[in-house]
């Protein structure tokens, strides 16, 4: 059991359980998992001192001895929809596929989605996020008709009010069709221009329309500049291939900022040849990858009456191996793309580890939780060093083993040096008539 936690004021946390590379000093001691053993002093909300533990830290302060337990820095979360997320009561998938959560999404943003409904689910999201330990979020927001001027003013209100507990990103969400509209774009672009956050983004098929839509974005993105975030090839179909196609496009023209691209399901599934071209294509264009483990699990590969076949996600490994940036996310949380999720970053590690074997070393892919998905969105991280708010997730493992055998539902999560409300209950959307 993990040792209680002052609420406030001067107090160390004796040896805690870090990565090495999550410390702000030159480890002598590492153990097999890649941890070593340090002493943490926290003093109004910030880390007075960390170093390497001794047997008896000399702290003027409160002792509390963590005894070799995992503590964690805050988690990143590079690609989620807080606009969908929690509908599923309402709007529940009738196949589970993805052709079914498009079609009832769609019925369900029509009829439902006014700004009281998104602002109320976006913020139920926030609370649960920072509860679980997330300190930054990236979210796509469906910018399609009439929704486009709904949801953009409510981003921007939400990101202010949660400003310096949760970094807020969001990318509009449009079939690349839709880039060749003039009306659909310009609205867009006023409301990226009135409330975006400097990133671009839309939904890519392999469409005639494809590489022109994907040049008019670019060319866009260029004379703003902003980044660009795609979702891509989400399909078991290994004829879609249009993540060598935004590769191309940004080597062609040298876009300087960044891109992520994510799912690109259908990597998985292509021959040997064309899929090593898309992962060097990927490696040279600069891409990062995000891969949704837990959505592309329950979505990719459904059909009734038969086992799925494969696992829905894309070649992590081999990306990586080419130096790709690659990282894992949430993805859709309660929506009828997923049934399921809770915006907690310990369950997507956790499943990620399962899912894609994101093991052996674990250490190594400890980075796309949280250095990869900050690269990716162009952040900064405080860390665990001297001066920095003292963001930690505290929990009862000693190994990574431990640490994914349990859902670590009893884990400490310090915000600025204090616990955070636990996360809200489900009888608050009773009001939107979306609770079960």
């Amino acid at each position: 059991m993990i040792p209680a936690i002052p609420s406030a004021g001067r107090f160390a946390l004796a040896g805690a359980r870090m990565l090495a590379a999550h410390v702000p000093f030159a480890a002598e001691s590492v153990d097999r998992d890649g941890f070593v053993l340090v002493d943490l002093l926290i003093d109004d909300g910030r880390f007075a001192d960390v170093a390497a533990a001794v047997a008896a830290p000399a702290a003027d302060a409160p002792r509390i001895d963590l005894a070799g337990r995992i503590a964690l820095p805050t988690f990143v979360d590079a690609h989620t929809h807080l606009d969908k997320a929690h509908i599923w009561p309402r709007a529940p998938n009738p196949t589970g596929d993805f052709m079914g959560a498009l079609d009832t999404v769609a019925r369900d943003r029509a009829a439902n989605w006014t700004a009281a409904d998104v602002a109320a689910r976006m913020d139920f999201c926030l609370r649960t996020a920072f509860a679980h330990g997330t300190s930054a979020i990236r979210t796509h927001i469906d910018s399609i008709g009439p929704q486009t001027r709904i949801s953009w003013p409510v981003l921007s209100e939400t990101r202010d009010r949660w400003k310096g507990r949760i970094e807020l990103q969001a990318a509009p969400l449009f079939k690349i069709e839709s880039a060749l509209d003039e009306t659909h774009m310009a609205d867009v672009v006023a409301m990226l221009d009135a409330h975006g956050t400097g990133v671009l983004g839309a939904v890519t098929f392999m469409v005639p329309e494809l590489s022109e839509g994907l040049n008019a974005l670019f060319a866009l993105a260029e004379r703003k500049g902003w980044d660009l975030d795609f979702h891509v090839d989400e399909s078991a179909d290994p004829e879609a291939r249009s993540l060598s196609v935004i590769a191309e496009t940004a080597l062609g023209r040298r876009f300087p900022g960044r891109i992520l691209v994510g799912h690109c399901c259908s990597l998985a599934v292509q021959p040997d040849d064309e899929h090593k071209r898309a992962v060097e294509l990927c490696a040279r264009a600069g891409l990062s990858v995000v891969s949704l483990p837990m959505c592309n699990l329950f979505l990719q590969d459904r059909q009734a009456g038969r086992t799925p076949r494969w696992r829905g996600v894309t070649a992590l490994h081999e990306l990586s191996d080419a130096g790709v940036n690659v990282m894992i996310a949430s993805d859709n949380v309660r929506d009828p793309f997923y049934a399921y999720g809770d915006l907690d970053m310990l369950e997507v590690w956790r499943e990620g580890v399962r899912v894609l074997h994101l093991d052996y070393p674990f250490a190594r892919w400890a980075p796309a939780v949280r250095e990869a998905p900050a690269k990716a969105m162009g952040l900064g991280l405080d860390g665990v060093r001297p001066g920095a708010p003292a963001d930690l997730i505290l929990t009862d493992a000693r190994e990574f083993t431990q640490l994914f055998a349990r859902p670590q539902a009893d884990r400490v999560v310090l915000r600025a040096g204090r616990r955070p409300p636990p996360p809200p209950d489900y009888a608050e959307l009773e009001a939107l008539g979306i609770a079960s």
